[in-house]
């Protein structure tokens, strides 16, 4: 189930014809979910730029969390692995399978890996997530519909106080698409916003029970408190974009967030990555793989690049309600319960605001 299977269209953009990264042809993702006994909710995600490297940047909203190799990113303008997306506690494992998976003895990269606390509902200090469960991540990606809601890197997100995880959306931009997958796991009940309508106001934790929110003076404390999750974005675009490009539409990943309700709150982990498929065989790190000493690149002229941004701002915030949409009631560790957002009370509200459903 999806945002438009409801009739909730957002934005005046047009999605790609799967409305998912993966209408940026190349771009493959897959997932690895990990749910066992009562305490396992985990697992990884990858999404696979159809070659490297790329051209690509990043931004940071909130630094309270981890997507390893951004130095990298922001020094060479280059995107050179998968990126891997998983729980905090795992992203070393990720890190270091992505890196082993090269078929490339010479390769040289340093491995792209993003990540969320999953620990509400899951045994994170476990450590569940293993490297072949990142290597069956990778081979089980592929372009096309793309699994969203409590999958892979997902399974055990909460999302403004909701069941989380992942999802995915599209936008064309004249000649051009723009995709967007996030790791929703970031958010406050009160400030949840669906195309500007307060969602979250009207479904009060006496209503739908919150995760934080222990039933009687004897459960477990709220900490971190509500709203301190954090959330990965990954934008593709198939556009001819340069690096400092590639980080304007990181950015505008932020404005998405906000239009949801999100805030970037102190404890929160909110960073972004931007690749352009739109130059192909840029050059490698070392001369002994890439002896070129000049390489013709082309790029978007920068005053036409306001529609790639809107793109970015629409797909991210259709990206998150397709994760909240798709996700369903999840129980975890120590029975704390992540509750889906309720789709008949969604549309209830919805349309109490003014917003009829539309076709998909």
């Amino acid at each position: 189930m999806r945002a438009r299977d409801l009739g909730i269209a957002l934005g005046d953009g047009v999605p790609g014809p799967r409305n998912a990264i993966t209408d940026v042809a190349g771009v493959r993702v897959g997932h690895r979910t990990l749910i066992e006994g009562e305490s396992v909710r985990t697992g990884v995600t990858m999404v696979v730029p159809p070659e490297t490297p790329l051209f690509a940047g990043c931004h940071r909203l909130n630094g309270n969390g981890e997507l390893t190799g951004l130095e990298w990113v922001r020094e060479s303008g280059l995107l050179t692995t998968p990126i891997g997306i998983t729980n905090t506690f795992s992203v070393g494992v990720v890190r270091d399978a992505i890196a082993a998976a090269s078929a490339d003895e010479d390769a040289w990269s340093l491995p792209v890996v993003g990540e969320t606390f999953d620990g509400f509902l899951n045994d994170i200090r476990g450590q569940h997530v293993t490297a072949e469960h990142a290597h069956a991540a990778l081979e089980a990606a592929e372009g096309g519909a793309v699994e969203e809601g409590s999958v892979g890197g997902g399974t055990g997100m909460i999302c403004h106080e909701f069941k989380g995880g992942i999802g995915t959306a599209s936008r064309k931009v004249g000649d051009y698409l723009v995709g967007v997958l996030v790791q929703a796991n970031y958010g406050r009940r009160e400030w949840l916003r669906v195309d500007g309508v307060p969602v979250g106001e009207a479904i009060p934790a006496a209503e739908v029970p919150t995760p934080y929110s222990p039933e009687d003076d004897d459960g477990p404390p709220a900490t971190p408190p509500a709203g301190s999750g954090s959330i990965i974005v990954v934008v593709a675009t198939d556009a001819p974009l340069l690096p400092h490009q590639c980080e304007r539409l990181a950015q505008r990943a932020g404005l998405g967030i906000a239009r949801m309700g999100g805030t970037g709150a102190n404890s929160s982990g909110d960073l972004f990555i931007c690749f352009a498929t739109g130059n192909r065989a840029l050059p490698h790190t070392t001369f002994a793989t890439d002896p070129r000493l000049v390489v013709d690149v082309r790029t978007v002229n920068d005053h036409a690049i306001g529609g790639l941004f809107d793109g970015v701002i629409e797909a991210t915030e259709e990206a998150i309600v397709n994760a909240l949409v798709a996700a369903t009631t999840m129980v975890g560790r120590d029975g704390i319960t992540a509750h889906a957002l309720p789709h008949d009370r969604l549309l209830e509200i919805m349309a109490r605001h003014g917003r009829a459903p539309r076709p998909a």
